[in-house]
């Protein structure tokens, strides 16, 4: 009986597997550029987060990879059903065994991700497993690889209760940050429960007859019955090569809208992989027509899309700007999501998370996000009650770092010098408020405050309210406040008025320079006036010697071992010179030469720069790449142009890596840019045309790319120094502008 029982099982196995290996060998019949997609670029941190490789459809609320430390770490601990949010947590398990006593973690091979679909063998309990998602849901298929039928172990990972109704329902509750999400599962097999009297239990232990063994659930924020609901308008079926086809077509026609020739297949694939990190965030949370915010813990009812999980801090500066051009309704969407925020908390979020504000980082750049949005033809979001918010944000809030809530002290005293006040190093913290381990980072504060007081301004302007404008440009000027003159740096500055001293622009501050700065020193933050920058060049003696400061922030030593230096700044990863290019406040440095008169400079430094740090291999991200704000500067930087200055609605020119790109915009025109004679060598632009006119500024608008225009480069392997080299070509950067 047993002998038979094992023959029979053996038989399933091979024809399991013989199509299991059929299907994944034959997953994109007509491959297009999904091809090019490879989730574990970067999935090896250099000093602090890997990425993680991910399987989720664009924008998706369920998202799902292997737990594990990175991709070096051959033992997955579980599988999750969803995460909460980018980096910070996960929602449910599942997990095949071979018995109770088997260790958690099981050794993993033959593994193979795409954003559509992932596969895995687990030698331990000898079990492949393979995963396609839905917007709300997942497909988990179960294939046994050695004599033995299927067992899983299915759990909540923080708080709550797992429950089998019958032989193939599975339920479950899970509380998280101070709320809940839901699951319903279905099993195509039946299952017994075992070792657990109680049928509720934060770990089920299922045992099936089963060589193979299909799970299907939805995951709610509302309830088990909206689980269900998702569950079945999703997978109604139990095809899970359906699910895995609809995922591949759907991420096939959204990073299809942008079309790349030449190139090398690193460079494709650097530049997809990119592209698809740059839709994890932020996530639809509706529920076919409700969705639960945490802002008010309430469900709503509203038939427009809600979006949760951004840190905004990363991603103004690129990845939402990239989606205004790709999506410009969708960003809409997302913005008028933080406006019902909003509404419900009575703060504008910062990092507007699914379980609630997580007042991370520095600055009120929501403002930023906005206006950027807006001065880019953006128009779906309620723009009045936007300003009302992020207005609030500035004049009412507290700056400090990681915190939200109300003024202190020091904002009352940022409000009336114009300032953030720091201390020395060696005095201990007065304000109560301060975190004992973010501390001030008064200079980044005031830097990146002036700018988004400047775009504050810049929607005052709309919105007719003229007593704010005025308020909002003399804030925008702050920065000047914190520049000394005679050392050439931004430099912090007690609440006397008195310079700090000592201090080392290298060095001081403390753990990632926080008792001045934001995880960076002043040589990156030197740069951080992105609205102001033709001002910031005048304090610094003028573009000659802000050029050649520019310059030498490339060669600059680090003045001490890397060892010292980066148990300091360990977010300073990517170096050149004192240039960061593993974090978001480098991103637009190596573009300001543009501005200087010498474009030819940002072109050198652009492509050294995606050659040597935005590979395709498991070390191919220079830092942290926080859930699409890196990638969306490699999406840029490759394409050949940079939003230097979210809130103008204008593109500086670098470099493009592919000899023709094509972005096929929501409004049906194309927008194309081709590079003729291209390659490793030939980086110098020697002369353009944007739509067949003669174009020599290293620039150009927004309305060029939505009205589907053409700009044609001719690449050489030698400087045009004289290309784009007027001043009065340069990009506008100033605080005057309309």
């Amino acid at each position: 009986m047993k002998r038979n029982f094992k023959a029979g099982i053996a038989f399933l196995v091979a024809i399991a597997l013989s199509g299991s290996l059929a299907a994944r060998q034959n997953q994109l019949p007509n491959p297009g550029v999904l091809q090019y997609v490879d989730p574990t670029i970067g999935a090896v941190g250099h000093l602090l987060e890997p990425t993680r490789p991910t399987m989720h459809l664009p924008n998706s609320m369920v998202r799902v990879y292997p737990i594990r430390k990175d991709q070096l770490d051959d033992q997955i601990s579980y599988f999750p059903l969803s995460m909460y949010s980018h980096r910070i947590g996960n929602l449910f398990s599942v997990m095949p065994y071979r018995n109770a006593k088997q260790p958690v973690r099981a050794t993993s091979d033959l593994e193979k991700t795409a954003p559509h679909y992932y596969t895995v063998a687990l030698d331990e309990p000898g079990v492949r497993v393979e995963f396609s998602p839905a917007e709300r849901s997942g497909f988990y298929r179960f294939t046994a690889t050695a004599v033995a039928p299927v067992k899983l172990r299915i759990g909540v990972i923080n708080e709550g209760n797992m429950t089998l109704t019958g032989k193939r329902i599975i339920t479950g509750t899970e509380q998280f940050k101070g709320m809940q999400a839901f699951v319903y599962a279905e099993l195509d097999t039946a299952v017994t429960l075992v070792q657990r009297k109680d049928p509720q239990a934060k770990i089920i232990f299922l045992e099936t007859n089963a060589a193979v063994v299909q799970f299907k659930y939805g995951i709610s924020f509302i309830s088990i019955e909206q689980a269900k609901a998702n569950l079945q308008k999703e997978i109604p079926h139990w095809s899970f090569d359906q699910v895995k086809n609809r995922a591949a077509a759907i991420w096939e026609k959204t990073l299809g809208q942008i079309q790349v020739a030449g190139g090398t297949a690193v460079q494709k694939r650097a530049f997809y992989t990119a592209l698809y990190r740059s839709y994890e965030r932020m996530v639809d949370i509706s529920e076919y027509g409700r969705y639960y915010s945490a802002y008010d813990h309430k469900v709503h009812t509203d038939k427009r899309p809600h979006y949760a999980d951004n840190w905004i801090w990363d991603m103004y500066l690129a990845q939402e700007p990239l989606h205004t051009i790709l999506d410009p309704e969708k960003e809409g969407d997302k913005i008028q999501s933080y406006v019902k925020m909003y509404q419900q908390s009575g703060w504008m979020p910062s990092f507007a998370l699914v379980f609630g504000d997580n007042p991370c980082m520095t600055g009120n750049h929501a403002a930023a996000w906005m206006a950027d949005a807006w001065f880019k033809g953006v128009r779906n979001f309620e723009l009045k009650k936007a300003y009302e918010g992020v207005r609030k944000n500035s004049l009412e809030a507290t700056l400090l770092p990681w915190k939200n809530g109300p003024r202190t002290q020091l904002d009352s005293f940022y409000a009336v010098h114009g300032y953030f006040p720091a201390l020395r190093t060696d005095e201990k913290e007065t304000v109560a408020g301060v975190d004992p381990f973010e501390k001030r980072q008064a200079v980044a504060i005031t830097l990146q405050q002036s700018y988004d007081d400047w775009c504050l301004s810049r929607l005052a302007k709309v919105v007719k309210a003229d007593k704010d404008e005025t308020l909002f440009v003399k804030k925008a000027g702050n920065y000047k406040n914190v520049f000394r003159t005679d050392k050439g740096f931004m430099w912090p500055k007690d609440s006397e008025g008195e310079w700090i001293e000592p201090f080392d622009p290298k060095f001081s501050g403390g753990l990632g320079g926080r008792q001045y700065f934001t995880e960076n020193n002043a040589y990156t933050y030197n740069w951080d006036v992105k609205h102001d920058l033709s001002g910031l060049f005048t304090l610094m003696g003028g573009i000659g010697q802000a050029e050649a400061k520019l310059d030498q922030l490339f060669r600059e030593d680090l003045g001490r071992g890397k060892y010292n230096f980066q148990a300091t700044f360990p977010d300073a990863t990517g170096l050149v010179g004192q240039f960061v290019m593993g974090n978001e406040p480098s991103f637009h440095i190596p573009y300001l030469y543009n501005y200087m008169g010498a474009p030819w400079k940002s072109q050198k430094r652009i492509r050294s720069l995606l050659a040597t740090w935005f590979g395709d291999h498991l070390f191919s991200i220079p830092g942290d790449e926080d859930g699409g704000g890196m990638s969306a500067f490699v999406v840029f930087s490759m394409m050949g142009f940079y939003p230097v200055t979210p809130g103008i609605p204008v593109y500086t020119i670098g470099s493009p890596v592919f000899n023709e790109m094509s972005i096929k915009l929501s409004n049906g025109k194309i927008f194309t840019l081709t590079a003729r004679n291209n390659s490793e060598t030939n980086k110098y632009i020697q002369s353009a045309k944007l739509n067949g006119q003669t174009w020599d500024k290293p620039w150009f608008s927004h309305d060029d790319v939505i009205k589907g225009g053409k700009l044609e480069l001719v690449m050489g392997e030698l400087p045009n120094k004289t290309w784009g080299s007027k001043i009065t070509d340069a990009p506008p950067s100033a605080m005057q502008y309309n």
